[in-house]
């Protein structure tokens, strides 16, 4: 355990505790704190890469077995039609042997179908409790994990600046410098683990639903985040309000203004345009900037977990991931237009209530 840490702990203990021999044992518990964080985060990032894959495979196995059962339905309200207008016929039933057999026929095979039916929502039935149990057990685990991660990192932090603060008369400035970017990376570190946790966790708290007037919550969301002088935000007078989370609308709608910020920031005259369009069963939201744009091989990559477009050392990768989940739970759809040196539009649905 680092001498300075040992130092300043001692300072602080009342007088009859600080000969006390368990305190070695308490050294050393605070010293195990330390270890291993580097593979914890490893550990939430592949469990979070892994979960999502696994429920988008369960997605499209899903969908693929309900487009199934439709065509069976299909199937089977033929053949019951069928059955009827030959029933209608009592008499071509009856006297004729061609007619009884197609009859017999069809009633066999639309109680196998039925057997069928009956098996495949078992199934479907079953896949659908294991994915609310694994997706229960991340949960926890991102939780717990993240408890794990965050506490040596902040306790790291602290030491660091216990150290800045009393040897820093001893430091070159390089290592003043040095010990501002280790501080830095603390600080992302700690946002990258609360965005894997926000991600993990966005479908399954449970949702506090309220009147939300998207116009308020954007002046909000300007007065929080930082934008230069030589940005504009400009905001549609036609916004609607939404009986929805209203956690998840300004993450929503705080990461996207973030990036077109971020994207405006170098022009002498950065503008952002909020707008939506109604339509008869959803919003469409489309946010617009005159910024940098994103190069065309990156723009089927950009939703993707931890990927990130340039070096920004406060970027983490997750926004706009937790964004297309947030659009995704409340059925929307999002989608990008963006051309380089010319600006770009994000578009995304937001179901009616």
């Amino acid at each position: 355990m680092h001498s300075l840490l040992r130092r300043q702990i001692r300072k602080n203990l009342p007088e009859e505790l600080k000969g006390n021999p368990d305190l070695d044992k308490f050294f050393n518990a605070i010293e195990k704190s330390y270890e291993d964080y580097d593979d914890k985060i490893a550990m939430i990032q592949r469990a979070t890469t892994i979960s999502a894959q696994e429920l988008k495979a369960a997605n499209i196995e899903l969908a693929q077995e309900a487009q199934e059962q439709k065509k069976t339905l299909q199937a089977l309200e033929q053949a019951v039609n069928s059955l009827n207008l030959n029933l209608d016929n009592t008499e071509d039933i009856v006297h004729s042997k061609q007619n009884i057999v197609s009859a017999q026929k069809l009633a066999k095979h639309i109680s196998k179908q039925a057997e069928h039916i009956a098996l495949v929502t078992k199934e479907k039935d079953n896949l659908v409790k294991d994915l609310e149990e694994q997706n229960k057990s991340l949960n926890n685990y991102a939780h717990v994990v993240s408890h794990d991660l965050k506490s040596p990192m902040r306790n790291i932090n602290t030491l660091m600046s216990w150290i800045v603060e009393e040897e820093k008369h001893k430091f070159t400035q390089d290592s003043i410098n040095n010990c501002d970017l280790i501080s830095q990376n603390l600080v992302k570190m700690d946002k990258l683990v609360s965005g894997i946790l926000k991600h993990a966790t966005i479908g399954n708290n449970e949702e506090a639903k309220s009147n939300v007037n998207i116009s308020l919550l954007l002046k909000d969301i300007k007065s929080t985040i930082y934008i230069p002088k030589n940005v504009t935000i400009k905001v549609a007078d036609n916004l609607p309000t939404l009986f929805l989370d209203k956690y998840r609308l300004e993450q929503l709608f705080m990461n996207l203004l973030t990036n077109a910020v971020k994207a405006t920031e170098h022009l002498e005259n950065g503008i952002v345009n909020v707008d939506v369009l109604e339509k008869p069963n959803y919003w469409q939201f489309s946010i617009k900037d005159n910024g940098k744009g994103i190069p065309q091989k990156y723009l089927n990559k950009i939703f993707e977990m931890f990927k990130k477009l340039d070096n920004d050392v406060e970027s983490n990768g997750i926004g706009l991931a937790l964004v297309e989940k947030i659009v995704t739970f409340y059925g929307g759809k999002i989608w990008v237009d963006s051309k380089e040196d010319e600006g770009t539009v994000f578009y995304f649905t937001i179901k009616k209530n």
